[in-house]
């Protein structure tokens, strides 16, 4: 026989916490790593840094690959970021849905030009 002491707890929620958290900290630290990347390639480079200069960073294939998963990495924490910032100031859900919305589109379309001027290179 089962004794009830009292309501059961309703826990309501995404549950996101500890899937969100590591991935900020990896797509963080793959950006840091990133930067780390292309600052090497500035410093050790000869002579003056131009566009010719950044066109040959970003020309070999690998920097491609390895520039688009960054904005890939960088879209991630974006969203994630912003999501909790609607999910905790935003009360009305309507407003939190339309400033999602929002920010999906905006993303999706600065993934677009940063993909699209990333192999136009």
């Amino acid at each position: 026989m089962s004794v009830n002491y009292g309501s059961k707890r309703l826990v309501v929620g995404a549950h996101y916490g500890l899937r969100d958290w590591l991935s900020q900290r990896v797509t963080a630290a793959l950006m840091a790593l990133f930067t780390l990347v292309v600052l090497a390639q500035v410093i050790f480079s000869k002579g003056p840094i131009g566009y010719d200069k950044w066109a040959g960073i970003f020309a070999a294939q690998w920097m491609k690959v390895l520039t688009f998963t960054v904005i890939v990495a960088l879209l991630m924490h974006v969203w994630v970021g912003m999501r909790e910032v609607f999910m905790d100031y935003i009360k009305p859900v309507g407003l939190r849905l339309v400033l999602q919305v929002f920010t999906i589109v905006w993303l999706t379309a600065c993934a677009g030009w940063a993909v699209q001027v990333l192999w136009r290179l």
